[in-house]
């Protein structure tokens, strides 16, 4: 090796240990600084033996790929529940006690263990459904790599490897990328090999259009996307060719910032407010049921503890076991009673029915309980490009010279896509153009590189999209009637017109866009036999490099000071507007070119081959005219942020785009009014950063924007307006917005332009990548919500009048009126159809006029609960009343209850059975129950047990019926059954039918009677069951009557809270 190599060898060993201990701002340093601190040459690159050096400091040029949750975790992090740990326990105690109480055997031991098997069943698939879920929300991570380039062409030991696995890497590497071409790593652009080098970075940074780079140094303290002389991982080469030099990989990219951004975002998600108010309330339950529990021992601890006081001590004291577990399973029916099992299955139906009905209006819900929190969103934080706009440049202003020098004449163009058809262009001379306008037609067709190809109902661009804009001008211009000629091309082309022009001007060179003359051309041979030179580039550039000016009729005058002045006041105001300009101009080509094919032997050829020959060629033009063009917004954005307002939700744009072209946009959809001075409303990400007062920046009505926003930006505002007690939606399609998609309360991702990273981290997917439907997502999800409500409430208070059923019985020393399994089944089974058809019912028509509900309203308010406890204490009433009646009376309104011979006792006997086997001559005659007769000749007491299996089926018959009726209640919180009939939604008459036909199958199929512990019921009997469940209805129409006409007072507006005051 000779010196100079042993210097870089050496310097190649520095580097790599100085490198990784230290952050290298690359962009702000010239080449020669960047090629000593990573001590490579452009030549030869980085020797092999380095190579491996620096693969043990830095590893592979891959994203890491974070450690999974054990399976183990998983199955304990789905008991992390207070509902659920209060059915876990109940299932074990309950288990223990009927494996312990075997000695009853036969028919009741069938039973007790249905019970606890029936729980563990429940906390299974609970379970599974919840690790089902947890394994498939973490993708994003994966679809980043999916970005990620493949291979690389590589300088290895001053040999070109062309294919190298991208991944093999290391910072120092020397690396060419072509047109086409995804970036491997994040790299400084060390040299052009293309006049002209461009990259389409908006994914990473949100930029609408493609971006020149360069080499040369930039500040140290830009931001992204002013680091013009680097390029990004994950980005793609549009146009050009350049050297470039590894600064970043792995990990240490932008991309791989966004990586960590997003599992940092996973860590910290949040419950939905539905979820956090149910855990409150299991929380608050699970102290109602300790204290009741509590309470029933209490009163009931005479039955199996019993002493005698001797010398003022208790002593000689007296413990019967098998009361004791009797009263032990008294608190576990407590416990099932209390909790509704049923309640997650029915909440996961009605939010599945509702990601349905949104799929119906385009928004594919990814995440379940993300439907309901729509219902509560206070602000949209939304994307601008290609969610408020349609990510497809367009031309919105056509300019060109008019019959006399000093005049100009302006064209509105229609349309905001790529579809020629869309749109057309406003006061144009139909069938017939004049020669200015052919020339501008034919100047946009053919100095174009781009195609516009149509792909399933949709049109994408192929190359720049600012040149496929211009194809799209060209066929809405449409081709003079007078040219048309015999063509092999079909009337269906999606550019017909633009071939058209082809075939006319055949291109014989072009003169590559670069950043110094700002302009692109393209040499001619006509079908007229002269050759011309076609140029577009931008308007000042062009307009100094023209001497003439072509007028409508085509005639050529010289291009004087006014009519200058007039084009650039002309480009200032469509400037202003955030139009993107392009001017057009031609020239006959320089006579050195007169005889120019195309040929390589040609003299003239030697001149194309450098680019500084290129502003010679293009001088003394003739200038034609200009367009504006713009990433246009969607027609329906303005309604949308309109009906926002109206209910009440913040709209703020975050965009990665420039500052002027983001308040034109903003302007033009209605986020700001048209005079309005948004000076304290708009600021660019860094600006916001260093505003003392960001909480009270973000608290200002109406609309916010933020442009030149970068990942860190977008996750600070979502940060802030979550702490701030905001319900925060976040749109975006890019990878940019991944981590704020993840850390928002609902991340809406585009489905069309989105990123497959977008898509992952988000919770919802817009099928039409359209803002509106997130406008009616939010309509559907408060919608959902309400209806959840009503079937919450309905349930609980089911529950209310099951705990009160319980603790009446355990209260009056009763034997047990239902056993658990019959709770069970009322919980899980009866109540289901009705609470899930609750589901369906129609939405209120002023739905989205109303302020979004806040995310701490409560679920249940003091008068609802009031209301319940009222509803809960009849329920209780009614099932332990009934039980007492056909022990006690033959007869009950008029209804006989004697057919079936069973025999009567006094009440005092019910509330003392447990002393029955004391009574002397206590007899009791047998009764019958359907096909069944039950005697109690050999122990008279057994009918206080197993005998109360009548007494027992009209109670939990009653309580069916009753909830049954409850549900009707349900339809509306305050509004009566007069105003709101039940057939309003026919669901829940169905669901209702189905119920009492679930009851009428326990009853009267003899297997599952004897598994329920139950008997079938007489006619009577059911008229009993009727006359003791109607009156919940009419208790109900009351309660809501008082509701009705204290509604003023309870929903007054709240007090501000001690937080606001302060501020």
């Amino acid at each position: 090796m000779g010196k100079g190599g042993e210097d870089l060898g050496n310097k190649q060993i520095n580097s790599s240990e100085s490198l990784k201990s230290e952050s290298f701002p690359a962009w702000a340093k010239d080449v020669g600084e960047c090629e000593e601190k990573f001590g490579v040459s452009r030549e030869r690159g980085l020797a092999t033996d380095e190579v491996l050096k620096r693969h043990q400091i830095y590893g592979l040029n891959e994203l890491e790929k974070p450690e999974g949750t054990s399976i183990f975790k998983l199955i304990l992090e789905q008991f992390n529940d207070t509902l659920v740990r209060i059915l876990l326990a109940a299932a074990v105690i309950s288990f223990v006690l009927a494996f312990f109480d075997g000695e009853e055997g036969g028919e009741m031991g069938i039973t007790a263990f249905v019970e606890p098997l029936v729980i563990f069943l429940i906390l299974i698939v609970n379970a599974i459904v919840g690790i089902w879920q947890e394994t498939n929300a973490e993708k994003a991570l994966e679809a980043l790599k999916e970005i990620q380039s493949q291979q690389a062409t590589v300088m290895r030991d001053g040999t070109k490897v062309s294919s190298l696995p991208a991944k093999e890497l290391v910072p120092g590497d020397i690396v060419e990328l072509r047109v086409g071409d995804k970036v491997p790593a994040d790299m400084r652009v060390v040299a052009l090999i293309s006049s002209t080098l461009r990259v389409e970075q908006g994914s990473l940074t949100g930029e609408s259009e493609a971006v020149s780079k360069t080499t040369k140094p930039v500040e140290e303290n830009a931001d992204i996307q002013g680091k013009k002389c680097m390029v990004f991982a994950g980005t793609t080469v549009v146009n050009g060719n350049c050297i470039c030099l590894v600064t970043d990989t792995g990990m240490s990219t932008e991309i791989g910032r966004v990586h960590s951004q997003i599992q940092e975002a996973a860590q910290h998600e949040e419950d939905t407010p539905l979820k956090k108010k149910l855990n409150e309330f299991g929380e608050v339950l699970t102290l109602i049921i300790g204290l009741i529990c509590i309470l029933v021992w209490l009163i009931n601890v005479k039955y199996f503890l019993s002493w005698e006081y001797v010398d003022g001590w208790p002593r000689n004291f007296k413990f019967s076991f098998e009361k004791c577990t009797y009263y032990f399973e008294i608190a576990v029916a407590l416990a099932v009673a209390a909790i509704p099992e049923g309640l997650p299955a029915v909440i996961t139906t009605c939010l599945a029915l509702g990601t349905r009905k949104m799929a119906q209006k385009n928004a594919l819900v990814r995440k379940l309980p993300s439907v309901e929190t729509l219902g509560c969103t206070t602000v949209i934080c939304s994307d601008k490009t290609g969610t408020l706009t349609t990510n497809q440049m367009a031309v919105s202003k056509l300019v060109a010279m008019g019959s006399r020098i000093g005049t100009l004449r302006s064209f509105s163009v229609e349309g905001t896509s790529f579809d020629p058809r869309d749109g057309k262009i406003e006061d144009w001379p139909a069938g017939w153009m004049d020669a200015n306008l052919q020339m501008i037609a034919k100047i946009a067709a053919i100095c174009n590189d781009a195609s516009v190809e149509q792909s399933d109902q949709q049109y994408v661009s192929r190359g720049m999209p600012t040149e496929a804009a211009l194809k799209v001008l060209v066929e809405k211009m449409g081709f003079p009637e007078g040219l048309n000629k015999t063509s092999s091309l079909a009337d269906g082309d999606v550019l017909r017109c633009c071939g058209l022009w082809s075939e006319l001007e055949q291109r014989i060179a072009t003169l590559e866009f670069d950043r110094d003359r700002k302009s692109m051309g393209v040499m001619v041979d006509s079908s007229s036999g002269n050759k011309l030179l076609l140029v577009k580039g931008a308007v000042e550039n062009l307009l100094e490099r023209s001497t003439h000016i072509q007028l409508l009729d085509g005639s050529v005058q010289e291009l004087d000071q006014y009519s200058k002045d007039l084009i650039l006041q002309s480009l200032h105001e469509m400037s202003l507007s955030a139009l993107r300009c392009l001017g057009f101009a031609y020239s006959d080509v320089p006579s050195d070119f007169a005889t120019y094919d195309g040929s390589e032997d040609h003299p003239a050829h030697q001149q194309l081959l450098n680019p500084s020959n290129y502003s010679s060629i293009e001088s003394n033009l003739v200038f034609v005219g200009f367009v504006g063009l713009r990433d246009p917004p969607r027609k329906e954005v303005r309604q949308a942020i309109a009906d926002c307002r109206t209910a009440g939700i913040r709209v703020m744009v975050i965009t990665g785009d420039n500052k002027s072209t983001a308040e034109a946009i903003c302007r033009e959809i209605g986020v700001f009014e048209a005079g309005e001075d948004i000076s304290s409303r708009s600021l660019t990400g860094k600006e916001f950063m260093d505003v003392q007062d960001q909480k009270n920046h973000l608290r200002q009505t109406g609309g916010l924007l933020f442009s030149r926003a970068e990942p860190k930006h977008k996750q600070e505002i979502v940060r802030l307006l979550k702490e701030d007690g905001e319900v925060v939606a976040m749109t975006g399609d890019g990878v940019n917005d991944a981590p704020a998609l993840k850390l928002a309360d609902i991340g809406v991702a585009m489905g069309i332009s989105g990123t497959e990273v977008a898509k992952e981290a988000a919770d919802m997917v817009l099928a039409d990548d359209n803002f509106s439907t997130i406008v009616a997502a939010v309509g559907e999800g408060r919608s959902i919500y309400n209806n959840m409500k009503a079937f919450i409430r309905y349930m609980i208070s089911s529950n209310i009048g099951e705990v009160a059923s319980i603790f009446l019985t355990a209260a009056l020393g009763i034997p047990e009126g239902m056993i658990p399994v019959q709770l069970l089944w009322v919980n899980l089974v009866t109540d289901g159809p009705p609470a899930t058809a609750l589901g369906f019912n129609p939405p209120d028509k002023d739905i989205m006029k109303k302020p979004p509900r806040r995310s701490d309203d409560s679920l249940i308010t003091a008068w609802i609960l009031f209301r319940y406890m009222v509803i809960g204490l009849y329920v209780g009433v009614a099932t332990v009343g009934v039980f007492i009646i056909w022990f006690t009376h033959s007869s009950f309104m008029g209804i006989d209850l004697s057919q079936d011979g069973h025999s009567l006792v006094s009440y005092s006997q019910l509330a003392n059975w447990g002393q029955c086997s004391s009574w002397e001559g206590f007899k009791v005659s047998p009764f019958t129950a359907g096909s069944q007769t039950f005697s109690f000749d050999s122990n008279p007491c057994d009918y206080f047990h197993h005998g109360k299996i009548k007494a027992s089926t009209l109670s939990l018959s009653v309580l069916v019926a009753i909830e049954m009726f409850n549900s009707l209640n349900a339809l509306s919180e305050d509004g009566s059954l007069v105003t709101m009939p039940p057939w309003v939604n026919p669901w829940l008459l169905l669901a209702m039918a189905i119920s009492f036909g679930l009851h009428f199958v326990i009853l009267y199929v003899p297997f599952l009677a004897q598994v329920f512990g139950i008997v079938p019921l007489s006619l009577n009997e059911w008229l009993l069951v009727l006359a003791v469940s109607l009156p919940v209805i009419l208790i109900d129409e009351v309660l809501k009557f008082v509701g009705r006409i204290t509604s003023d007072y309870r929903y007054a507006p709240r007090t501000p809270s001690a937080k606001q005051k302060e501020e």
